[in-house]
């Protein structure tokens, strides 16, 4: 039998500038005309404007953002980190208009792709952020303002002398807990094994939030759309791992 390989990431250049890590690293690949039409026409309405400090993605001392003024409302607030090609969240925000999404991602035709979507849907209830994801988490929104995290299939780092790039870790639990309100959910999903268990440990023994689920793994979330991404592992036989950690 030969050894499974886990689902296809897409390509990084590696991060060596921050302590900490981060949501990202900066990707090589530039827009479609269509995209960059897009991107100009419509990223006043979806992008965030939120300033950058030295550093890439990064945001700026003392910048900071309210939900409600960004969405013009008071709703129930989602963030995905790492939104890709926005698949997901489009698909969350189109079926809860009651709710605000916010997709995090520093790939511009990712984002772009989202933003064309977005607009054909005609949807109010989403915005984007073009920042590293645990800036944002952690000094632009506001303490509790966040109902629920996503970070479904973030970059493995495959090799062992790369773990500590892995973004979910100590550090990232107690961002995320400050971020979310009490009773928040922080969902997980990723395809590598080992990465799975790392989670697991790290969010067991994370202060302040306790499983949200039974047994060893937590059932599929139903509201995390199955993408050609994910068919292309299960089809393979790979097993996709969910996690979900509410906090106490």
């Amino acid at each position: 039998m030969t050894e499974q390989q886990p689902l296809p990431y897409k390509s990084f250049d590696p991060s060596t500038f921050r302590e900490k890590p981060v949501s990202f690293v900066r990707r090589s690949g530039r827009m479609t005309p269509s995209q960059e039409r897009a991107w100009e026409a419509h990223r006043g309405a979806y992008v965030l404007d939120i300033p950058n400090g030295d550093q890439a993605a990064s945001v700026a001392a003392g910048a900071t953002g309210d939900p409600a003024e960004i969405f013009g409302r008071e709703a129930p607030l989602l963030v995905e980190i790492g939104s890709g090609q926005g698949h997901a969240i489009l698909a969350a925000a189109e079926r809860r208009p009651d709710m605000n999404f916010l997709a995090v991602e520093v790939f511009r035709a990712g984002l772009a792709r989202t933003m064309i979507r977005a607009e054909q849907a005609a949807l109010d209830n989403l915005r984007l952020a073009e920042v590293n994801a645990p800036e944002l988490l952690e000094r632009y929104l506001p303490a509790g303002s966040v109902d629920e995290i996503w970070v479904f299939f973030p970059d493995p780092w495959k090799k062992v002398r790369h773990h500590k790039r892995r973004l979910v870790s100590d550090d990232f639990a107690r961002i995320a807990r400050r971020a979310l309100r009490p009773g928040g959910v922080l969902r997980l999903a990723t395809d590598w094994e080992d990465y799975a268990e790392q989670m697991r440990e790290v969010m067991d023994a994370a202060e302040g939030f306790e499983r949200d689920f039974s047994g060893e793994w937590a059932e599929r979330f139903d509201g995390r759309i199955l993408t050609a991404f994910e068919q292309k592992g299960i089809d393979k036989g790979r097993e996709i791992r969910d996690l979900a950690y509410r906090t106490a």
